[in-house]
């Protein structure tokens, strides 16, 4: 028994790093575009998952339903989007793509819903940076001589924003995983 669970639990992280180390030529992903996140989950029927994006210029959101059907709704101005309040959206059966303009207030709020037709929907989304649009130089998010620890501020807060998810999800896994083995053994 426990050399099974070990084999599915093997599996489960092979197929996870297979998924992560496939190159994104394969997706039709410009070379241009920056990969910044990968982010995985799962969502409940009629439920809703929320993100922040603090990244600023053009960002694409790339959302793969890998099982059920996940929706994706972007506002920049809430940060709990619906199918009711949002600005971009993109709620196809399968690959979802919403192209985040660099105009749009930081924060951006990301809304991941899980449609009501599958009881729990599986996705991947990867955030991408596309530095092929240039910046406006009259742009109020353009660069100023003595900017470079304003940014680095900024860059620091997005990636503790980020671990701080991921530092919740890996949580909730390893609580998973201890009730599993605990009803096993």
């Amino acid at each position: 028994m426990m050399l099974s669970c070990s084999a599915l639990l093997v599996a489960l992280l092979l197929s996870q790093v297979r998924g992560f180390l496939n190159s994104s030529e394969e997706d039709g992903i410009p070379e241009e575009w920056v990969l910044l996140h990968v982010v995985q989950g799962h969502i409940g029927a009629g439920n809703y998952s929320y993100l922040r994006l603090n990244h600023d210029g053009r960002i694409i959101l790339h959302m793969q339903s890998l099982k059920g059907d996940a929706d994706l709704y972007v506002s920049d101005k809430t940060l709990r989007p619906s199918f009711d309040t949002y600005k971009l959206q993109s709620v196809t059966c399968g690959q979802d793509v919403v192209v985040v303009p660099g105009d749009f207030a930081r924060p951006v709020g990301i809304g991941i819903y899980g449609h009501p037709s599958h009881k729990e929907s599986e996705f991947e989304m990867r955030v991408f940076y596309d530095q092929t649009v240039p910046l406006d130089p009259f742009d109020k998010g353009s660069y100023t001589p003595g900017d470079e620890h304003k940014q680095k501020k900024s860059t620091q807060e997005a990636e503790e924003d980020f671990e701080e998810e991921e530092s919740i999800l890996w949580t909730i896994l390893i609580g998973l995983l201890k009730i599993i083995l605990e009803i096993l053994f």
